[in-house]
């Protein structure tokens, strides 16, 4: 059992996310990073479909009151065990009644704290992934508790560090396909759209990030249709959109780029003031 001691600035339990639920207006949820996510689960030799916690920023502060082996990885906030500094990337065996504090941001936005076997709140369809509406909880609460197995440590468990490339915080590239509504831009939008260094405003959240820099719009509206994870769309205001892990399923903004798997991550670790480009794959 994890106790949830002080529950940080925005700390949730994310999984794979729900796949098949569209039909219903249920978004798919998940690890906004999942590449961190699912470095984190391999070092503990997890699923990838186990649970974890994705912390933002940090400040949130744990308790095991049980024995247990954890890794973190993502951003780095200045993890500690009962004060003492620890790696990221990396196996730690952790003691009854251990106490896990972040400190400061030294890069990234998000974080992953895996348990060996994962989290084990409750599934709703098929997900573990808190979501207002779906679970019962949203959002981490201070005096939580979190159910996690009882595993046997393994003393001899390898200390083996992974070395995780920095372009994954620092690249300011974002490579995307074109949208269905791409050719339905001129040209000369065409290369404001791929020209423009943008920057994240203060609009961002797990449903998407609205970006400040405006591209002409003179699109006709299209009928609601489908949209998933790392759609651009374009607003009637000129701003962009580009939607996150918690999007809706369906939008009436033209949809003019999408961006990769792999760019949705690296987004992910970046806030307000970030600055990218788009770049066509």
């Amino acid at each position: 059992m994890i106790k949830v001691l002080k529950s940080g600035f925005y700390t949730t339990i994310q999984d794979k996310g729900r796949v098949g639920f569209a039909s219903l207006g249920v978004p798919v949820s998940g690890a906004m990073d999942s590449y961190s996510s699912d470095l984190t689960n391999h070092i503990l030799n997890n699923s990838l479909d186990c649970a974890l916690l994705e912390i933002t920023l940090g400040g949130c502060k744990l308790q095991f009151l049980s024995k247990t082996t954890i890794c973190i990885s993502g951003g780095d906030f200045s993890p500690k065990i009962n004060n003492k500094p620890i790696l990221l990337n990396s196996k730690i065996i952790i003691q009854e009644n251990d106490t896990l504090s972040f400190g400061k941001v030294n890069f990234g936005v998000r974080c992953y704290l895996a348990v060996k076997g994962g989290i084990l709140s409750d599934k709703k369809m098929g997900s573990r992934s808190t979501f207002k509406n779906i679970t019962n909880d949203f959002l981490l609460k201070s005096g939580d508790f979190l159910p996690i197995y009882n595993v046997k440590i393994d003393f001899e468990t390898s200390k083996t560090l992974v070395k995780v490339n920095k372009n994954h915080f620092e690249s300011k590239v974002i490579e995307c396909f074109r949208g269905p509504e791409f050719d339905a831009l001129d040209i000369h939008q065409h290369k404001i759209l791929f020209e423009t260094e943008f920057s994240i405003s203060k609009d961002i959240n797990r449903m998407g990030y609205k970006l400040n820099e405006v591209l002409e719009n003179n699109l006709p509206s299209i009928l609601t249709s489908a949209v998933l994870s790392g759609t651009v769309q374009l607003t009637p205001s000129g701003k962009l959109i580009v939607l996150m892990r918690d999007c809706q399923v369906t939008g009436g903004y033209p949809r003019v780029l999408q961006v990769s798997e792999e760019s949705i991550n690296r987004l992910s670790q970046k806030t307000t003031g970030d600055k990218f480009q788009f770049v066509l794959k």
